[in-house]
């Protein structure tokens, strides 16, 4: 199957909506504790659905699995926890950002590391499996073009973290708070940072799992669904750091029981006593089907951004490495599109509002001259 890389780009678009979108359902989580509603929602993305899709649309899941060295199993599972720490703290970044500057900065860390480095360490460790360095990549006129569309994309990530700083510069205390009720930018820069390099990892990950990818499809299953057993590693490796790190939250701030309780517990009166039950009224009960309902739902949808992300991947031949940048700019485009629909930039001025608007046709300008660059590799003979 010849790759195509206009549908790449498609399928990376569809996926960067998933993922611009999969925090829109938490908002209607009420009266649950952060990591209580984020492991929730982490069972389905990383456990539930991989397993499950991959079982149904790919040959012989176990089998490929179980044919695969443990150097691939172990790295692409090592990655995949690395990817996990970003991951959470992606989840603090929405809290204390909100959707538009906290993912246009965490994904600008993302979109640097994630697509430049795998091709960069080929040059230096050659059992990784990229087909081309870097520099072998710069040496061909489509390769220039591709990598003038990640500098694009980058430029199009400064200038969106930009219009938020600008935002952040004018707006009034009060009217961040509105939108974002635990607005606080020094912390989210921080957060975010860690979250955005952490967060490269599951671009290592999925390089890493190149050999999972190519069993699949000799076993026979369709080139479009080759990327979906490697998921189900990556994404085991994902689930242990969030699984590790909610449960610990849950001992900590004493919040196990809201995963069974419909009411919200008191706290004890004495230091380090478990949270007292109080009896059921309307200010205390939980929605319980409801939480989970919309936790289930952002789960789903954030898996899947990797569900298309790996569909993209197929089709965009041998600079599948641009496939992250074109990741990154699309959850950043559909991200501002629902800081914009949930007020985040609501009282702020013409120029941030400018910038943004700016940063995002920058974006998008950036996934069509990498559609445009792997085309021409694929038309010179250089698709498979």
């Amino acid at each position: 199957m010849m790759a195509n890389p206009f549908l790449g780009v498609f399928f990376h678009w569809l996926g960067g909506l998933a993922s611009g979108s999969f925090y829109v359902p938490y908002r209607g989580v009420r009266k649950w504790a952060w990591e209580v509603y984020w492991l929730v929602g982490g069972v389905f993305s990383w456990i539930v659905c991989p397993w499950l899709l991959a079982s149904l649309m790919t040959n012989d899941l176990l089998g490929v699995l179980a044919k695969q060295s443990l150097t691939t199993l172990w790295w692409t599972y090592f990655f995949g926890m690395m990817w996990g720490v970003g991951g959470l703290t992606f989840g603090l970044t929405m809290r204390y950002l909100g959707m538009s500057l906290g993912m246009g900065v965490a994904l600008g860390y993302c979109a640097a590391f994630g697509t430049l480095l795998p091709p960069f360490f080929k040059a230096f460790i050659p059992a990784i499996p990229v087909p081309e360095t870097l520099a072998q990549i710069a040496s061909t006129t489509p390769g220039v073009i591709t990598l003038a569309g990640v500098a694009v994309c980058l430029m199009g990530i400064a200038i969106a973290a930009l219009a938020g700083l600008t935002k952040e510069k004018e707006m009034p205390e009060g009217e961040k708070k509105k939108a974002i009720a635990e607005f606080s930018f020094s912390k989210g820069i921080m957060v975010a940072t860690f979250s955005g390099i952490m967060s490269a990892g599951f671009s290592f990950a999925l390089t890493a799992g190149t050999p999972i990818g190519e069993a699949s499809a000799a076993a026979g299953t369709s080139t479009l669904w080759t990327g979906l057993p490697k998921l189900c590693v990556v994404l085991s490796g994902g689930f242990t750091t969030n699984f590790i790190w909610c449960l610990l939250l849950n001992i900590k701030n004493k919040t196990g029981y809201q995963y069974f309780s419909r009411t919200v517990q008191a706290p004890a009166p004495g230091r380090g006593q478990a949270p007292v039950a109080v009896e059921a009224t309307g200010d205390n009960r939980v929605p319980m089907l409801a939480n989970y309902c919309f936790s289930a739902l952002a789960g789903i949808t954030w898996y899947f951004q990797f569900f298309f992300y790996t569909m993209g991947e197929t089709q965009m031949g041998r600079f599948g490495f641009a496939s992250w940048t074109l990741h990154m700019a699309s959850i950043i485009i559909f991200s501002t599109m629902w800081g914009w629909i949930f007020h985040e930039w609501k009282g702020s001025s013409k120029k941030a509002h400018g910038l943004i608007a700016a940063g995002i046709m920058t974006l998008i300008l950036s996934t069509i001259i990498i559609g445009f660059g792997t085309w021409l590799k694929g038309a010179a003979g250089g698709g498979h």
